[in-house]
Parts: C-alpha cells; sequence; structure tokens
C-alpha cells in the first residue's frame, strides 16, 4: 500500500495532538498489507503492525510496517522468509514532525 506520511495522535483531550512520520530520504513508501475480494464486490484490506521503531515508540506502542524498497518483491511475490521483512525500520528512518500540539 504505497504512502507519502502517515499520522499518529496523542493526549486524551480533543484535539489530540497530532504527529506526522514520513521517510527520511524518501518522497513515498509502501506499508504491508493484505487485501481480498468481498462476497458481495468490492475488496477488503488490512496494514499489517508490528511492534514500534524507536522513532515510533515514544509516541505509541504499535506501528503498522514500513517495507524496504529492498524487500517489496520479496513481500508482493511472497518469496523468502516474512520475518526478514516485516518488522519495524532502525532508529532514524522516519521523520518525526508534530504538526497540532
Amino acid at each position: 500500500m504505497p504512502a507519502s506520511f502517515f499520522y499518529e495522535f496523542t493526549g486524551t483531550k480533543s484535539p489530540k495532538t497530532k504527529w506526522r512520520f514520513t521517510k527520511a530520504g524518501e518522497d513515498w513508501f509502501c506499508f504491508a498489507g493484505l487485501w481480498r475480494p468481498m462476497p458481495t464486490g468490492g475488496e477488503a484490506f488490512t496494514l499489517l503492525t508490528t511492534d514500534p521503531s524507536s522513532d515510533v515508540a515514544p509516541i505509541h506502542d504499535r506501528q503498522m510496517v514500513i517495507l524496504e524498497r529492498s524487500g517489496w518483491s520479496a513481500w508482493l511475490e511472497q518469496t523468502g522468509n516474512e520475518a526478514d521483512v516485516l518488522h519495524a525500520l532502525p532508529a532514524g528512518s522516519l521523520e518525526v514532525e508534530q504538526v497540532r500540539a
């Protein structure tokens, strides 16, 4: 699933603090996801999650799996070991910006 950023939110009162995450040095990236056709038409999908990277951990206790470009074809073509691509990114892979206090 391609994306250029994602948000996480902190706090207990609305409006919550909003944090924007982008992939360092890249305009876009891909989440690991699954999709399937629905019996009544259309499709359903889900994004896979993992333990947070050190970039996300101060803000949230889970994060969506962001695939490294080198792992895209392994994920899409179902080759290799899933554990090799379904993990949090190394520290510094994501840029974090507070966009609402």
